[in-house]
């Protein structure tokens, strides 16, 4: 079955999200042209906005879980509606078969952690000192 499903986040910082990739020790694969998924649209479930039955597959970059070589994988393709920026698309059927665990449910914890990495990088550019704790503990700097 393919259901493949928009995580509700606009990319505009591709450097923010490889990072954001590095710190949930996930992969992220540059100009990579397609994602790993189903496979093939059997109309159980609607289409992404603005994306069509020959787009699934499809991106400009890919995300993988290391290690996980069954694990479906989030395409990040360039958005449709012309502001600019990615759209990431994932198959959430069986969870992407490890994928949901990686990046979380909807995708949470990769927005999570890409605003994160935004933040960060736009208080370095102010010239802040960054250093991201948790629970006492250093977190990806």
């Amino acid at each position: 079955m393919s259901h493949v499903s928009k995580i509700e986040l606009k990319v505009k910082d591709l450097a923010s999200l490889k990072r954001a990739c590095k710190n949930l020790g996930l992969n992220f694969h540059e100009n990579q042209k397609t994602f790993k998924w189903y496979g093939r649209v059997v109309g159980d479930y609607p289409l992404p906005q603005g994306f069509k039955k020959e787009d699934m597959g499809k991106c400009d970059h890919a995300i993988s879980v290391k290690d996980n070589a069954q694990a479906y994988e989030v395409g990040a393709c360039k958005a449709r509606d012309g502001s600019g920026g990615y759209e990431l698309l994932w198959d959430f059927w069986q969870g992407g078969y490890g994928l949901k665990g990686a990046i979380g449910e909807d995708g949470r914890e990769l927005q999570e952690e890409y605003a994160a990495c935004v933040s960060e990088k736009q208080l370095r550019d102010q010239g802040y000192i960054v250093q991201r704790t948790k629970s006492g503990q250093k977190v990806g700097t």
